[in-house]
């Protein structure tokens, strides 16, 4: 009988890895988007949830006052509350506050074994303490009206409504301007206590225009 012949083994094909794919970069979100805030308008800060007006009302010193009068006050504030059923009420520092650095460098006093060191840290302690009492860690008081309105002349009159009601009940009020909303948020952000000094956009203080690209505009 005739042999068979035997045939080739076929070789099995290898298999191509993959390609992954590259994945695309997603964009991280900047602080503006963290906190909310768009810009600034003419009459207060625009936010992802509207536009929000700030009135500062200087606190009174309710020690000195007598039982019936805390009383009154406390029926104006629920009279405001009521006209005004969405408005917000914050309490904030009047200024920068240091008491965790001092309580950083109190720490650090107790384990420093250089005299030398320890009497800088001293210096430093008795410096906070200083410009702590001339600062004054006062509070300040904000009423936030949160508008949803989308033309000025709303604004404006709902801005114009807010403040009258709340001088009308007898509190010393204005509305914040724009560098009173951003020393507010400065302090409130612990970013600087000169907060009205900070430019609208990061860097724009060093970026200078030549009138001739100006005039390319």
């Amino acid at each position: 009988m005739p042999k068979k012949e035997k045939q080739p083994k076929q070789k099995k094909q290898t298999k191509q890895p993959k390609q992954e794919k590259p994945q695309k970069k997603r964009k991280g979100r900047s602080v503006q988007d963290f906190i909310g805030v768009k810009t600034f308008t003419t009459y207060g800060l625009m936010t992802q949830k509207g536009e929000l007006l700030f009135y500062l009302v200087s606190p009174t010193n309710i020690s000195v006052l007598s039982y019936v009068n805390i009383e009154i006050k406390i029926r104006h504030l629920m009279m405001v509350l009521s006209s005004i059923p969405d408005i917000e009420i914050t309490c904030t520092d009047s200024s920068e506050c240091f008491d965790d650095n001092k309580a950083y460098l109190h720490d650090r006093l107790d384990y420093e074994q250089n005299p030398k060191v320890r009497k800088l840290i001293k210096k430093d302690i008795e410096f906070l303490d200083n410009v702590q009492v001339e600062m004054a860690t006062a509070r300040q008081f904000l009423f936030t009206a949160r508008i949803k309105a989308s033309k000025d002349k709303q604004v404006f009159d709902t801005a114009n409504r807010v403040e009258k009601i709340i001088s009308e009940q007898g509190f010393e009020v204005r509305r914040m301007r724009k560098a009173d909303i951003k020393r507010f948020l400065a302090l409130y952000f612990e970013a600087s206590m000169n907060g009205e000094q900070m430019p609208d956009i990061d860097g724009e203080q060093f970026y200078e225009v030549d009138e001739d690209e100006e005039d390319e505009v």
